[in-house]
């Protein structure tokens, strides 16, 4: 018999123990998927892409005027999630 499966910040944390990342980094890159999924309406990641990251980094920077530093560690969050599959 099947589990739950385990909530996304959860799987997020795991993934990110198992690979050795600092918590300040687990931290940081749980702020920006969080954003990420909330800025699409709460649209879950697994549905979502390289046109929705694109998006969101678009308005960062044209509407929140998020510096370019902050929009690469915003991008590298949104790929180290979507790439394993977290």
């Amino acid at each position: 018999m099947h589990g739950k499966q385990p909530r996304l910040r959860d799987q997020v944390r795991a993934v990110i123990r198992v690979n050795h990342y600092s918590i300040r980094t687990e931290q940081t890159y749980w702020y920006w998927i969080r954003y990420f999924i909330r800025f699409h309406k709460m649209k879950h990641p697994r549905e979502m892409g390289p046109r929705e990251v694109n998006e969101f980094l678009t308005w960062l920077a044209l509407h929140r005027n998020v510096a370019a530093p902050t929009q690469t560690q915003a991008l590298n969050s949104l790929v180290f999630h979507l790439a394993r599959g977290a």
